[in-house]
């Protein structure tokens, strides 16, 4: 069996420090709630010394928690702090004190100010003295990664000797490389005496972007615990994210010898519920949890996913919660992606036709950053509308404005293949419009009724116009067209409307 991994979470605590992140009691209970339904080991809800509110959550965690959870306040190496950490935790009945202090030569000097020698014997009175409260005392030594490591063993030797049962070992502003850093925690595995006997945890920072890989070091070389947040919140350039740390000890287990008992199919639910919570969007290519995580939208990567998935993913949407692998349709998405999508929402046509909506939707897509359902819907229903075309619209060019005369330059072409190049003016750009077309067609309709609406998302949409226009004789004729250029789509309706109409004399003459 490979060795748990225990999942401690600082959502609550380290996370709240991001910038715009802070939050309320009850908004921490939903949080915390949500932790525990994933199965994390460690939830640390706060720093009861620091105000009212912090004292609360950690209180009322405490409660809701019962033995699903260790529970745990985070103190300095100071008596009063712990004092207020224990009897906020009153209510837990798996508490932790999380105590410790600075470690680094510039923590020492400039921070503390105080010798090598006071902080070990901080170091041993702060685990001491929170051992008097409860059984599970965590030590933290702030700022590790920078320590001289000599005296970093030397001070988890002294916690571990004054009954710390957690050592944490922080690389509190991201400095190091992982190969140095998993060297550190092996240096501490193989020179202090009985650290086999507690867990060896591991908090690192994001500030070189390698977070991730810095814990994952720390367990391929001895560290049993991870410190971590939801979406990386934290500090500066955040913590380690939560869902990247425990989808890679589940994809690389047998390397890692590790597991975890995070329920992984809650993932995607907790970061969105964090975010929405503390209003700290998850960047589109964030690991995992982003919303471009499982989207494609190369024509090759479509195509392989949609032949087999693994082709191009190495973790099945499902079990991170996800809804499913996304195809995004765009201009550069191939034939397999438009066909599958097409088929999904219930369309199927012949390879020929196939051809002639698939140049329809390039047309589209090189007008939109993304092509949604919506746009295809209205290609096939425009081309559904599509009657013989008599008079086909090639090309429109509108100039208009405040104080230009609103004119069109239209280019149709009729039935016998001949091209016609007509310009009109109006007193608009819709009207300049008709009247361009009117000097090619045959026939003529008065408008009778002219309608527009968006019919797809985003400020790109397709508009859609629906024209009914009457004839001499009193007949109505109605012509639809869509175009993400409204005008467009205005001429479009009217030149179909047109059609329409001549389709139905010519009929009526048997011809």
């Amino acid at each position: 069996m490979s060795r748990k991994i225990h999942i401690f979470d600082t959502t609550l605590r380290d996370g709240e420090q991001s910038p715009g992140a802070s939050m309320n009691t009850e908004e921490k209970l939903v949080i915390a709630q949500q932790l525990i339904r994933m199965g994390v080991d460690v939830i640390e809800a706060g720093f009861p010394i620091s105000s009212p509110g912090d004292f609360k959550s950690v209180q009322e965690i405490g409660r809701i928690a019962g033995d699903d959870c260790v529970v745990c306040g985070l103190t300095r190496a100071i008596d009063k702090d712990i004092d207020v950490a224990a009897e906020a935790l009153k209510t837990a009945k798996r508490p932790r004190i999380h105590t410790g202090l600075g470690v680094s030569p510039s923590h020492l000097r400039d921070k503390l100010r105080i010798t090598e020698e006071e902080c070990i014997e901080r170091a041993k009175l702060c685990v001491s003295y929170a051992k008097k409260y409860v059984e599970d005392v965590e030590f933290y030594a702030e700022d590790a990664g920078r320590s001289e490591q000599d005296f970093l063993i030397r001070v988890i030797q002294a916690a571990v000797d004054a009954g710390a049962t957690v050592v944490n070992i922080p690389d509190t502003t991201g400095y190091n490389m992982p190969d140095a850093w998993g060297a550190r925690i092996k240096s501490l595995m193989e020179n202090v005496r009985g650290i086999e006997d507690v867990t060896v945890s591991v908090h690192t920072h994001n500030d070189l972007g390698m977070a991730t890989a810095l814990a994952l070091a720390g367990v391929k070389n001895g560290a049993t615990q991870i410190e971590c947040t939801i979406n990386g919140l934290g500090e500066r350039a955040g913590n380690t994210s939560l869902e990247e740390v425990v989808m890679a000890i589940k994809m690389h287990g047998e390397y890692l010898d590790a597991h975890t008992d995070v329920v992984t199919t809650e993932l995607t639910r907790a970061s969105r519920l964090v975010s929405r919570i503390t209003g700290m969007n998850v960047q589109a290519n964030k690991a995992i949890v982003g919303a471009n995580a499982f989207a494609h939208s190369s024509g090759i990567h479509q195509d392989g996913v949609l032949k087999k998935r693994d082709t191009y993913e190495i973790i099945d949407p499902a079990d991170v919660g996800a809804a499913g692998s996304e195809i995004i349709l765009s201009a550069r998405s191939g034939h397999a992606a438009l066909r599958h999508r097409l088929s999904e929402l219930g369309y199927s046509f012949e390879d020929t036709e196939f051809d002639d909506v698939y140049q329809r939707f390039l047309e589209v897509a090189d007008q939109k950053k993304e092509v949604y359902d919506e746009d295809l819907e209205a290609i096939v229903e425009e081309r559904a509308r599509e009657v013989a075309a008599i008079y086909t619209l090639d090309a429109l060019q509108i100039q208009c404005g405040d104080p230009l005369v609103p004119t069109a330059v239209a280019t149709i072409t009729d039935e016998s293949g001949e091209t016609h190049v007509v310009s009109a003016t109006g007193t608009g750009p819709v009207d300049a419009a008709y009247k361009a077309i009117d000097r090619v067609v045959s026939v003529h309709g008065d408008l009778a009724e002219f309608a527009v609406k968006a019919i797809t998302r985003g400020i790109d949409a397709i508009g859609e116009v629906s024209v009914r226009i009457t004839a001499e004789d009193g007949k109505v004729y109605s012509g639809r067209g869509a175009d993400t250029d409204i005008i467009v789509s205005s001429a479009k309706a009217y030149v179909n409307a047109i059609n329409r109409m001549i389709q139905t004399m010519r009929s009526k003459e048997g011809k």
